[in-house]
């Protein structure tokens, strides 16, 4: 018998973050058989809800054969099969079930970020014409990356998913709001004080439609508008791997400085993966309190109450960001302690508590 856990996160992926409707075509992706529980159930809600699901179910261990046999002509050929898949259904669960999170640690990031290039196309019609959802299924992989057993690793995160959603969308329209009227958004810290435009740009609140867990509100800044520094003291995880000691220097909108304390290498290699990677796509700032610690996932991560988070990389269409860019990397900034959020001067967060 399924967990019934399980069963109410597929009820809230299908019925809640997509909508499923009468004769929908709905794709479930999973990256692993682990997540076999999960996928079963959102299986059985779509068709519940009238829809038309279809699977898609990897192997952890052909990417790693991939860009281990790969040639160079395997590596740019676009697969056609994926992108009429893509355009020809309406909605997507992905389920991320890892195995292994340091599977792809001794992949040449160059061969990634080519391979990123190609199928771009593919994601970008997902990301910005579809309606999609985002979650994990608890693994031992996730669990021990977390530092947690797997049991509670499955109450952190059903914990952090099966809740009212609607009370979450209430409280985050006041900031909303507020960043709606704002021109400028100013953040300091440890070793931290940075000025991001938003004059124009619409805020988006974050209530379990595209991530699960959710939680936080976010904005397209503009391009050319960062000015100043951060440092991210906690570790930045990005296709597997972990950087730590971020220091990141901005002017006209462009990183023109960038160091890290351990693999400053892959940093660098990523921000340099094309003209669109240096600049900002997206500023959010967490307000889920239900999740107080780390767990070197993203997921979780970025939506912790007393965080902010800036992505360099692709921006969001809907929010009116303009920028292009294979990558999309969230790098969260905890400001709990010695931090503080301005709006136009106007301090709106001190020590990751909202003062408005």
């Amino acid at each position: 018998m399924a967990d019934a856990r399980v069963k109410k996160l597929a009820s809230i992926l299908v019925k809640h973050s997509l909508k499923v409707k009468k004769n929908e075509k709905v794709l479930v992706v999973a990256t692993s058989e682990l997540a076999k529980p999960l996928v079963l159930e959102v299986y059985k809600e779509v068709l519940g809800a009238g829809g038309h699901p279809s699977l898609s179910v990897g192997f952890e261990e052909t990417v790693n054969i991939f860009y281990a046999l790969a040639n160079n002509s395997q590596i740019k050929h676009f697969p056609e099969v994926k992108l009429f898949e893509a355009e020809h259904v309406d909605c997507v669960v992905n389920i991320r079930a890892t195995a292994n999170k340091k599977a792809l640690t001794t992949v040449e990031p160059a061969k990634v970020g080519a391979r990123s290039k190609v199928v771009r196309p593919i994601s970008e019609v997902i990301v910005n014409k579809k309606r999609w959802v985002l979650c994990n299924f608890p693994t031992h992989a996730l669990a021990q990356e977390a530092e947690m057993s797997l049991e509670e690793y499955e109450n952190f995160l059903y914990g952090a998913t099966n809740i009212d959603w609607t009370k979450i969308y209430a409280k985050e329209k006041k900031l909303q709001k507020r960043l709606d009227k704002a021109s400028v958004v100013r953040i300091v810290g440890i070793e931290t004080d940075i000025t991001i435009g938003i004059k124009g740009r619409k805020a988006v609140p974050c209530y379990g439609i595209r991530n699960m867990p959710d939680g936080e509100v976010y904005v397209s800044p503009l391009e050319n508008s960062a000015e100043g520094h951060i440092y991210y003291s906690d570790p930045q995880i990005y296709q597997g791997r972990e950087v730590l000691g971020i220091r990141l220097k901005f002017s006209a909108g462009q990183v023109v400085e960038a160091s890290a304390e351990k693999n400053e290498e892959f940093l660098v290699s990523m921000l340099d993966t094309d003209e669109g990677a240096r600049y900002l796509g997206e500023l959010g700032i967490g307000v889920n309190y239900g999740i107080k610690q780390f767990s070197k996932d993203i997921l979780f991560d970025e939506k912790i109450g007393g965080t902010v988070h800036l992505a360099v990389g692709r921006s969001y269409e809907s929010a009116g960001g303009k920028n292009l860019s294979t990558i999309h990397w969230d790098m969260i900034k905890d400001l709990r302690k010695k931090g503080a959020i301005y709006l136009d001067g106007k301090q709106i967060q001190k020590n990751g508590r909202f003062t408005i």
